[in-house]
């Protein structure tokens, strides 16, 4: 019998492209035993999606091509199992949770129709592939799963439909679970939930997991040991311990060094009169109502968080303040004029000086336009802001503050990681040197040292041009490390607000104190204390 459940061996994996080859993994080997969880930890590019995919056969070939190494399962090397075993391995024996279910379940189709899929196409008659697929929905934690087999996958919150991607990649019983990002986009508690889930499933099943992340916090609360990747090679190895207590090598310190939520919590600025004065702000959808009168203050310069789960209201507070949703009632005065109330023609005049960063870069970059024209159409709407000779000047600055390459402004969105994506939005935003931002999950995607680096860029505007932002954020770390004043949001209510040292240190209300402790901390002594404390507060 093999040592290891899986050992990958001296992997390379390089891209042929219209630039030349990319290398995007370079000679890696590690080991994962039964019952144990691994992580892959690193940022964008750096080979860990790409490493994984070749585990599961899904590079495109071409253009990429597997130019060295083994992938042993069981001691038997996949790359070299002809394909109608490597069909029965995958599912059966690998299986795999992507980052975003939303682009991988097909959305014509029920969530009970695809995991039935799953099993059929490895021999279960369609009665025993329903009576399974209803069994799975309900140990994932679906509400109502009877009815949940009929949904489609738009019917279901991102935390839902990433226990329906579990629900799937388990139905054969693998032994091996990839999981690739599977909760950078969700909220704390449900993240919390799901990472349970996962560890729950695996003491019931024995299975092995894989997990890539660019998350220190998931790493600490999940695995038992860790890889390190960085521009596609391996560069340390260890137990959580070991790598976050004693990291060797300079880019695992740079990347714990990067970890929010250890520095000072900021002052907030002085009081003054308020740039933006919203009161009462309602919105219904039919029965449904989102926003149950919200008010707050934001002062000149300053920054106000608000957080809360999926369906809390945040992002429509968002929307409605930009006017991209009129609101049912209440005010939002800029600068003493209120924004439900202009016109057309005045909010084209004011669209200048409020910018908004979206949650989705995919959905919000047009996959046709360059990065340099998806920058520049903001001087195409306003030509007085900046000369067409300095435009191209201009975007190579843009892209280097956010932490980029000039020469990227000749790709397109489909060619950057999401997290590069990310960074093109808040470039593009940056553009038209707007008096406020709203921040709409706008570095939840992003790496540690990237959103690290993002969030120095947006507090250097803040102090340096005096840019106001509403930020709307899970990740609370980061809401502790650039707020000054934290607006807290449940089912449409404000339930608390307050400066970033009260509501962190001191918090009033039952929902504020279950976020804060459904945080992660990048510390895996200080992470296994907070996990005690929730075991024992569940029981």
């Amino acid at each position: 019998m093999a040592d290891h459940l899986l050992e990958v061996r001296n992997l390379s994996v390089e891209f042929h492209t219209a630039m030349g080859v990319v290398k995007a993994v370079r000679n890696i080997s590690y080991h994962l035993d039964r019952g144990e969880t691994l992580a892959i930890l690193g940022e964008s590019g750096s080979g860990k999606s790409v490493s994984s995919s070749a585990i599961m056969n899904l590079i495109d070939m071409p253009p990429g091509r597997i130019s060295s190494g083994e992938i042993l399962l069981d001691g038997v090397d996949l790359l070299k199992m002809p394909a109608p075993e490597r069909r029965e391995v995958n599912g059966r024996r690998i299986a795999m949770i992507f980052q975003d279910p939303l682009s991988h379940l097909n959305p014509v189709y029920t969530v009970g129709w695809q995991i039935r899929e799953a099993l059929t196409t490895h021999g279960a008659n369609a009665a025993t592939a329903r009576a399974e697929a209803l069994r799975l929905l309900t140990r994932v934690g679906i509400p109502d799963p009877e009815r949940a087999l009929d949904k489609y996958p738009h019917e279901f919150s991102g935390g839902q439909r990433q226990r329906v991607m579990i629900a799937m990649a388990l139905a054969l019983r693998p032994d091996l679970l990839i999981a690739d990002e599977p909760t950078t986009a969700l909220d704390v508690t449900v993240q919390a939930e799901v990472l349970a889930l996962l560890e729950e499933l695996q003491q019931e099943t024995g299975m092995a997991v894989l997990i890539i992340t660019h998350d220190l916090g998931v790493v600490a609360e999940i695995a038992d040991r860790v890889v390190v990747m960085e521009k596609g090679e391996l560069v340390e190895a260890g137990t959580v311990r070991e790598v976050y207590k004693n990291p060797q090598h300079p880019y695992t310190k740079k990347l714990i060094a990067a970890a929010p939520g250890k520095g000072e919590m900021h002052v907030p600025v002085a009081r003054s009169e308020p740039v933006l004065s919203v009161r009462d702000v309602r919105k219904r959808y039919g029965a449904f109502e989102a926003l149950k009168g919200v008010s707050f203050d934001l002062m000149p310069g300053g920054t106000i968080a608000v957080v809360g789960e999926s369906g809390s209201g945040k992002s429509t507070l968002a929307r409605i303040l930009l006017r991209l949703d009129e609101p049912d009632g209440g005010s939002a005065l800029w600068k003493g004029r209120d924004l439900f109330t202009m016109s057309p023609a005045e909010l084209y005049k004011l669209r200048r000086d409020l910018q908004m960063v979206f949650q989705d870069p995919t959905q919000s970059l047009n996959p046709r336009m360059t990065v340099y024209q998806l920058i520049s159409e903001a001087w195409v709407i306003h030509p007085d802001i900046l000369p067409k000779p300095r435009w191209r000047e201009r975007v190579a600055e843009l892209l280097v503050q956010v932490g980029l390459a000039p020469d990227h402004m000749g790709r397109y969105p489909h060619q950057f990681s999401g997290g590069q994506r990310q960074r093109i939005a808040i470039a593009r935003a940056l553009a038209l040197e707007p008096q406020l931002i709203i921040c709409d999950e706008a570095v939840s995607a992003l790496d540690v040292s990237v959103q690290a680096q993002v969030i120095a860029l947006l507090d250097k505007l803040r102090r340096e041009m005096g840019i106001a932002f509403i930020f709307i954020a899970h990740d609370l770390p980061v809401v502790r490390d650039f707020a000054d004043h934290v607006l807290v949001m449940q089912k449409g209510n404000v339930v608390e607000l307050g400066t970033v040292r009260e509501v962190f240190e001191a918090p009033r209300q039952d929902y504020t104190r279950t976020l804060l402790a459904a945080g992660l901390d990048p510390d895996p002594d200080v992470q296994a204390v907070h996990r005690a404390a929730r075991l024992q507060r569940v029981s």
